[in-house]
């Protein structure tokens, strides 16, 4: 994949992030208020690690770093994303790989 489509992965990134976080403030309404929260933080590292997307093209090894944050952002944000909508914790067993790319996403960054 050249560096530059990490823009375009970003692009779709951010637009999904958007219309999640705002879904997630106005009209998501769980019946148990903490799944509110797991919403909130699947948002915040999504939107977080899409504005860090924008830097793959400019990185050393654009395709590791974009890689790691892309599984990273479907693996973390989008288990939490499942476990807050369906409010049941069953289905977390993906978010700690997530993590884990992303801290192998951000340590790419060294090499």
């Amino acid at each position: 994949m050249g560096p530059r489509m990490w823009h375009k992965v970003a692009a779709v990134s951010g637009i999904a992030a958007l219309g999640l976080g705002t879904y997630g403030s106005h009209a998501f309404k769980p019946q148990n208020p903490a799944y509110k929260d797991v919403w909130q933080t699947a948002s915040l590292y999504h939107l977080v690690h899409t504005a860090a997307l924008l830097a793959a093209p400019i990185t050393k090894h654009p395709n590791i770093f974009g890689g790691f944050l892309t599984t990273g952002i479907l693996a973390f944000s989008g288990t939490c994303y499942t476990v807050a909508f369906l409010e049941d914790r069953k289905y977390s067993f993906m978010a700690p790989y997530g993590g884990f790319a992303f801290i192998a996403a951000w340590a790419s960054l060294l090499f």
